[in-house]
């Protein structure tokens, strides 16, 4: 199985991935239009504490500092739709084992622990609105929701521990990912959780230049293809991720690149929202 990256290590002042991930560091300005006035105006609006990381992983260089504030935001935006396709997918297939094995009101039967149980009646309290698999609360229900039923459960309602292993992965949850040989509950939570941290991530607009971002795309698409390898296949050729790694901005190409549908927008509240995934 392909391994997720997490964080590349770092010296002080060092690129980490930045490096990997923009093909020529000496471009990022090029382009980019600005006056001192405007990069002071810039600076007070993000804000210097949010612009430190990018401050340090550039050597200091305030210029530089926003442009690659830039690209994060431009590389965030492309990893929107096949994090959607992601988080989608594993919402329909592994309520559609559910279903199967305890019925369409799985929710009640499948001995869900206190935090998932918690997290289901937040979903059920939101405005009815529509419904992958027919039921509008499975719409609501977040990412986090959907990677937590992969750990070993918490605490039952009565005080006794959960098992999901036994209630959950063995006899539902492990034919969700049917094209995925010899794959376990925890191979499949690690690999899931990894991608939930980097949603979340660009979500609340952290940064994320220092992961393995082609990485990170590869192991998207692997994760839908334990599902469904035709969705992979459609999901790689919609995908800019990784032109957009490529971009420096030094013909001064590098913008809000699909913003125009950002996460947590009312467009876009059947999919991926700022405050459901975590």
């Amino acid at each position: 199985m392909k391994q997720c990256p997490g964080r590349i290590p770092r010296g002080r002042g060092g690129s980490g991935a930045y490096g990997s991930n923009m093909v020529d560091s000496e471009a990022l300005v090029k382009g980019f239009f600005h006056t001192r006035i405007s990069l002071h105006e810039i600076e007070e609006s993000l804000s210097r504490e949010r612009l430190d990381p990018y401050r340090v992983a550039v050597g200091g260089d305030r210029e530089k500092a926003i442009r690659l504030h830039l690209w994060n935001t431009g590389v965030s935006s492309a990893f929107y739709g096949p994090l959607q396709a992601l988080e989608i997918t594993l919402r329909n297939a592994m309520h559609g084992q559910l279903v199967a094995r305890y019925g369409p009101a799985w929710y009640d039967n499948a001995g869900l622990d206190k935090g998932a149980l918690e997290r289901l009646a937040i979903a059920r309290s939101k405005p009815a609105r529509s419904g992958d698999g027919g039921d509008p609360s499975v719409a609501a229900l977040s990412f986090g929701f959907w990677v937590s039923l992969l750990g070993s459960g918490g605490r039952l309602p009565s005080g006794r521990k959960a098992n999901y292993e036994m209630t959950l992965w063995r006899p539902a949850l492990r034919q969700a990912f049917p094209h995925r040989e010899k794959l376990t509950r925890k191979q499949a939570r690690s690999r899931l959780n990894d991608l939930r941290i980097l949603r979340n991530k660009i979500a609340h607009h952290e940064p994320i230049f220092s992961r393995d971002l082609a990485k990170d795309h590869e192991c998207i698409l692997d994760a839908i293809g334990w599902m469904s390898p035709e969705m992979a296949a459609w999901t790689e050729r919609c995908s800019r991720v990784i032109d957009s790694l490529a971009l420096t901005g030094d013909a001064g190409e590098m913008k809000f690149l699909g913003s125009d549908i950002p996460f947590g927008s009312t467009n876009a509240r059947s999919s991926v929202e700022i405050n459901d995934g975590e």
